[in-house]
């Protein structure tokens, strides 16, 4: 298993199973929801509980859109440990979401978060495997906030991919090695 990986793919694509399935089911795994929980919008917790069923019960969670960054997570896991990330846009959402980019608030936040979270992924000792949404395959977005969230997911993902070891796309649940 590489020390780095990143895997990629569209909606529905088995990006996040995927991912899943590279780390061994009987391995200590700490896996990172970056996800904000939404007791009103039954969908998304429904969303949430498919990726809870199907991780082995000897897994840890994390939830960080309340709890520790990702980055501070990143800097305190030791060589010994496996963190599964998912997934890099609903962490980027929390970072927009946070500077007011969506209203027309200062993308540098935005920026500072993301060279933040890359320091912390090139310097951390654990084995680490992040999950995030290729969005830019798509039609252009009709408004500005899709414009926003595209443009700014593909920088993310680019940076993030340039210090992987692995780099996947799923596509119609096809893996595809790009590195």
């Amino acid at each position: 298993m590489s020390r780095r990986t990143l895997v990629l793919g569209g909606a529905r694509s088995g990006k996040s199973a995927h991912a899943e399935g590279i780390a061994p089911a009987d391995s200590s795994v700490t896996y990172v929801a970056t996800a904000r929980r939404w007791a009103s919008d039954e969908d998304w917790e429904a969303r949430i509980a498919d990726h809870v069923r199907r991780r082995p019960a000897c897994w840890r969670t994390v939830e960080t859109a309340d709890g520790p960054s990702l980055p501070s997570l990143l800097d305190a896991a030791g060589p010994d440990e496996l963190l599964l990330v998912d997934d890099l846009a609903t962490w980027l959402t929390e970072s927009l979401d946070a500077a007011g980019a969506w209203d027309g608030g200062s993308r540098e936040p935005v920026r500072a978060d993301a060279d933040e979270l890359v320091r912390a992924l090139t310097g951390t000792a654990a084995r680490v495997v992040l999950v995030s949404s290729e969005v830019g395959l798509g039609v252009h977005p009709a408004t500005p906030s899709g414009r926003l969230f595209r443009d700014e997911l593909g920088r993310l993902n680019a940076r993030v991919a340039d210090v992987c070891d692995t780099v996947t796309l799923l596509v119609a649940g096809i893996p595809l090695r790009l590195r």
